[in-house]
């Protein structure tokens, strides 16, 4: 088999399951639709898909490892598309939840670490970089379905978008699965040799970690808090575009305007949209580029330089108020999150080996599924109401008065920053574990 062929499945796969960053896309509507949730209630569904997107990754990853990533990835598109399909009908928050966030939560969870983990397996010779490129669909999943959502959205209302995509998911995620196929035992890509280990190192280092062999090993727990660290951050911010973008001109333009109105409102929502795209461009660049780069560099430098930058933007970007700089805070953020995607799967079979790659990155995984629960929940939660902002929004036709409220950020951004500046010490002393 060609192994690019299981290349093109992974990025099938992951281009659908990425939609789960458009989110954000759906909250207005959402908000329109049902009145009565409140932010964090808005929120809510946003965290536990992530959470439960985890959690499928762990228990896939152990079962993929036995029988195998086709029907493992199968079993998951069929639940991320019955999940949304389900969720379209959901009449309360608990309901939407259950179907949107838990079952196709799972979903996702079980179909992503298939093309991970099968892609690792047939390109031991560009494994920061095939990794890389197997999860970039993933970021992509946004810039490619972010329009398709407006249009459902426009056109049909919030709850049949949640139909038609679950739809369309559950077909492309069931076609890629078909193409993820493991290599023969002891495969090597022609011409292409393990590289002998540097003088001096252990001979066991390297070696393949069986899970609870790994869970033994401190580097395992140093890791998982690094990985948090920056999911928590990307996911603070991909989770929250819309809403972080639309408070500074809001503020702004209700300093000359009683009543910001419909078409101002409208522009500025756009913009915000528009970001959701932009950033997924980067997110999926990141997870290319950061992967090629510690090919070359090695993987720590490369997690240092990552999470140096991410830090230092996350510090400052609630002083990003302008378009511009907004825009350049937020992709910098999506750049790196990608980068922390499409590099701990490498790290992991660095760290612990490629046989058992599946079950092995399920568990470091787990550190996304926390990040995800709290990055985009600390961002309601810690911001700083600075006010009530009237404005003019079409509802069934009409025009009427709706309030927006602003806020300010700052809190939630300097704990991820200090987060991400304290993971490079965790990184810079890290070494690859001795198998006793």
């Amino acid at each position: 088999m060609n192994r690019w062929l299981v290349v093109v499945g992974a990025l099938l796969i992951q281009v659908s399951l990425g939609a789960v960053y458009i989110y954000s896309v759906f909250k207005p509507a959402l908000s329109a639709k049902f009145p009565d949730w409140s932010p964090t209630d808005l929120a809510l569904p946003s965290q536990l898909i992530l959470a439960f997107f985890a959690l499928g990754v762990i228990f896939a990853g152990k079962i993929q490892d036995k029988i195998g990533p086709r029907i493992v990835a199968t079993v998951g598109g069929i639940m991320l598309g019955v999940g949304l399909i389900i969720a379209a009908y959901a009449p309360s928050l608990m309901a939407f939840t259950l179907a949107f966030s838990v079952i196709g939560g799972l979903g996702i969870g079980t179909a992503y670490v298939c093309p991970i983990a099968t892609c690792v397996k047939w390109f031991p010779d560009k494994r920061g970089m095939i990794t890389g490129l197997a999860v970039a669909g993933f970021g992509a999943g946004a810039l490619v379905f972010t329009p398709v959502a407006k249009y459902f959205i426009a056109s049909s209302g919030i709850m049949a978008t949640f139909m038609y995509l679950g739809i369309i998911f559950l077909v492309a995620v069931v076609l890629g699965a078909q193409l993820m196929i493991n290599p023969p035992a002891g495969f090597k890509p022609a011409g292409w040799n393990p590289p002998a280990p540097a003088p001096g190192a252990a001979a066991s280092a390297g070696a393949d970690f069986g899970t609870m062999e790994m869970l033994k090993t401190v580097q395992f727990y140093l890791l998982w808090i690094t990985y948090f660290a920056g999911c928590m951050a990307g996911l603070m911010i991909i989770m929250n575009i819309t809403n972080i973008w639309q408070s500074p001109p809001m503020i702004e333009d209700a300093k000359t305007m009683a009543t910001i109105p419909q078409d101002i409102f409208k522009t500025i929502a756009d913009q915000g949209a528009a970001a959701v795209m932009i950033v997924a461009i980067l997110n999926a660049a990141g997870r290319l580029v950061w992967g090629q780069i510690s090919d070359v560099l090695g993987r720590k430098v490369t997690l240092i330089i990552v999470f140096a930058y991410a830090g230092v933007v996350m510090l400052f970007l609630n002083t990003f108020t302008s378009y511009p700089l907004f825009l350049f805070g937020v992709c910098s953020i999506g750049f790196c999150f990608g980068g922390f995607l499409g590099l701990y799967p490498a790290v992991t079979a660095d760290y612990f080996g490629t046989k058992n790659v599946g079950a092995n990155y399920g568990l470091m995984f787990a550190a996304y599924g926390v990040g995800g629960l709290f990055g985009p929940w600390l961002a309601p939660k810690l911001m700083t109401v600075v006010g009530k902002i009237p404005y003019e929004a079409l509802d069934k036709g009409a025009v009427v008065v709706k309030e927006f409220t602003a806020a300010s950020y700052t809190t939630p951004f300097i704990i991820s920053g200090v987060l991400c500046l304290a993971s490079i010490g965790i990184v810079w002393m890290l070494k690859p574990p001795v198998k006793g």
